[in-house]
Parts: structure tokens; sequence; C-alpha cells
């Protein structure tokens, strides 16, 4: 490779992941020697956590909507366009309106897409009336309306499958739908359910018992190994492939969430177009010039704002490796954390990673916390409402974070 020549960088998608990679590595990559350019379908950046409030009127959504190329630093050029096929082979990658633009390097980071067209019914009338979902800011404002006019009823939340983006967002919402609805004097005529494909309220077992026993408390019914075969909205019901049916007058779902459509025409995907990588380094299995980074990514932990972070943190450190020529030698673990909003200005955290569930505990620090794991504290809510700022301010200018991307067992009870 001629190293005087100026080498291309180009990065798929402006949310979290593709916007953090740029502004980490434009700081660190000679402008003389690197030119970087960021692809995204329009020049809109949403902080996805805030839909999951507006329903409840905690967010209003301008609190969620920022432009996409002001968060992207000086000598990173930002094309709009929406993305046909990537060519390996070429090192290129094409637009739909016909312009290419060629690489050295490919970062796909464009995310999970939630499709409830891949599910029969969910495109009826009734899609956003008594069929809601919070995947989208349509969506959120939809359900808020939704909300206004509620009296009583079956209220069901819903997961299609898994993987989704931010796996415990349902898990809060039927937590903060509990709250809300004590505020307004409608839970007594109000049967809430949690319907999930998984066997308990979570992936993980310590978790899932603790979670579950939380529903419990509030009066919330678990559905659970419940693998959808369609919406019925005129009879207002959800069915399952071995028959049972669940009725509802308001339903909230989450439709199965896929990776962008130019991943499968490629062929770099898996069977839900999730780009296919070292879950270590976010390599690509086949071309070692691709990388996939946050949501994009088949790797097998949450698909969650924390997740693109610290593995960023990692795949910076390696791609430094790559350019200078040298073999990369940082492993990314999995490691996840998530807030789990609980109602009442209350939260729980979880911490975890590929190897290790989240545990009881303190974090980051033993004993002293200040933030309490799988137990809800005010603290917890305090700082999950706290990260907004933390996201647009810090997170996503890529200004570092005091936090190892690596998870430390330090201050968590493994003996439970």
């Amino acid at each position: 490779m001629n190293h005087n020549a100026v080498r291309r960088l180009l990065i798929l998608g402006a949310g979290t992941a593709g916007t953090i990679t740029a502004n980490k590595l434009r700081a660190k990559l000679p402008a003389s020697d690197w030119e970087i350019t960021v692809v995204a379908e329009n020049d809109i950046h949403d902080y996805k956590p805030s839909y999951l409030f507006i329903p409840f009127g905690i967010n209003e959504p301008e609190q969620a909507r920022r432009s996409a190329h002001t968060f992207l630093p000086d000598g990173v050029t930002f094309v709009m366009g929406r993305i046909g096929l990537v060519k390996p082979e070429d090192k290129v990658v094409t637009l739909e309106d016909g312009r290419e633009l060629p690489y050295d390097y490919l970062v796909i980071a464009t995310g999970a897409h939630p499709r409830p067209d891949m599910t029969e019914g969910t495109l009826s009338d009734e899609w956003h009336k008594s069929v809601g979902e919070f995947y989208t800011l349509d969506g959120a404002m939809a359900l808020r309306e939704q909300a206004f006019k509620w009296r009583g009823g079956k209220l069901v939340m819903h997961i299609t499958e898994f993987p989704i983006m931010c796996p415990v967002a349902p898990l809060e919402f039927v937590l903060l739908a509990d709250a809300w609805l004590r505020q307004q004097g409608l839970r007594d005529v109000t049967e809430i359910t949690y319907v999930t494909p998984l066997d308990g309220a979570f992936t993980k077992p310590v978790a899932s018992k603790i979670l579950g026993d939380l529903l419990e408390k509030r009066n919330i019914k678990v559905e659970a190994d419940f693998m959808i075969e369609r919406i019925d909205a005129g009879e207002k019901k959800i069915v399952s492939f071995d028959e049972r049916e669940i009725p509802f007058d308001q339903l909230v779902t989450v439709p199965l969430n896929m990776g962008a459509e130019f991943v499968a025409a490629s062929g770099l995907g898996d069977e839900l177009n999730f780009v296919t990588v070292d879950k270590h380094t976010m390599q690509h299995t086949d071309h070692p010039e691709i990388f996939a980074l946050g949501d994009a990514a088949n790797l097998p932990t949450s698909k969650a704002g924390s997740v693109a972070h610290f593995s960023i943190d990692i795949f910076v450190e390696n791609f430094l490796q790559l350019a200078a020529g040298r073999p990369m030698t940082h492993k990314f673990d999995g490691h996840a954390n998530c807030f789990i909003e609980s109602g009442d200005r209350k939260a729980l955290l979880l911490d975890f990673n590929y190897e290790t569930e989240p545990y009881p505990g303190t974090f980051p620090a033993p004993v002293v916390g200040p933030l309490t794991l799988l137990g809800e504290s005010h603290a917890n809510h305090l700082s999950k409402l706290a990260f907004r700022w933390v996201y647009w301010n810090i997170l996503l200018p890529g200004r570092p974070i005091p936090l190892a991307p690596g998870m430390s067992m330090v201050g968590k009870n493994t003996n439970v």
C-alpha cells in the first residue's frame, strides 16, 4: 500500500455509532493522510431513549431531535443519500441516485430498524391507534395521544422477537405505564400484560428473576414464550403460532428489528440483515477492511448506546494499529450497561458483558456506588435523566468519558 496516498475512510450512518466514530477518528488521524466521509439518508439525529418518555408527557419531541451534521467535526465530509449497495471487491459504495463513493476502509453504522411489515396485521388502519409503538418519534407521539383518551381496559406490551434496540425499553414502558396510571387514578381499571418470546422478563437468569418479581409486585402479568403469528386489530387480539390469544384494548408492540436492506443486497449480513462481524474486533468475517459498529453489527449483546460507546473505544484503538500496519490487539468484551426506568422517579441499572450476566451491587465503585445495580433508586433515575445532556454534549462529540470500555466485577455481588 502506498502510505503517501490519502486514504479514505467511509462511514455509513450518522447515528450514535457513526457520529462518535467520525469524531474520535478525525481527532486521531492526520487530515493530510486521511479523508473521512459520513453518509446518511437525512440530516436528522434522534436521541432514541427520549421516545419512551414522550407518551407519558415526561419528554417533549423537540428534546429528542437535532441536526445530524452539526455533530460532525471540521474535516469530515457529510453526504446525504440512500445507500444502494456495497461492492467489497471494488471497495466502492453506490448510492441509489447513482453516485459512487470509493473507500479504503468502510464502517457500517446504519443501525437497526423496526419492521412492522414483517408481522401479519401490523399495517392495518389501526396502526398507531389501538396498535401503537414507541420505536419511532411518530409512534411515541401517537401513543401520547392515545394515553389522553385512556379510560381503562387491557393494555398489552408485546415484543415480536429479539434482538431489539434497547432490550429493556418494553420493561420500562410497562413500569412507567403502571406509575402513570396510578397517578391518573386509572390503574385499578387497567390490566397490564407483558408478552415476550423469552421464557421470562429478561434474557439473563438473575436479572430475569429480579425483574420478574418487580413486575409481579406491580401486578403486571407476564405471558412468556409467545411467538406471534399475527395481530388481529379488528378483533383486538394477538395470536401466537401455538394459537394462544391475548385480547387488548391498547396494544403496544415492538416490531421485528432488522438491519438495513443494502446489507442483504451486498451479501454482508445474517438473515436479519445485521452485519456478520468478529464479536471482539467488529471486523467483518470475510472482508477485513469492513467493520460494523453499533446496532448494525450482529454482536451477541444488547443493541444499546452503551455497547456502541464501549465497542467504539476498542475499535478506535484497533483501527489506529491497523492504519499503522500493525496487528489489532484490543478486544471488546460485550460490555453493556442500561438504566431501567421503573416509575415513581426511580430506576434500576444493569451492567453485564458476553460472559457475565447482570448482578446486584453498586456501580461504578464498591459500597459507595453511587448507583445501585439491579435495585431501584432515585440516584439511578437522576442519572438516566442526566444522560441526555451527556449524550449530546460529551458522548456524540467523542469526548472522553471516565468509564473503561471493559466490564469490571468490582462492587458486584455474585452470590445470588
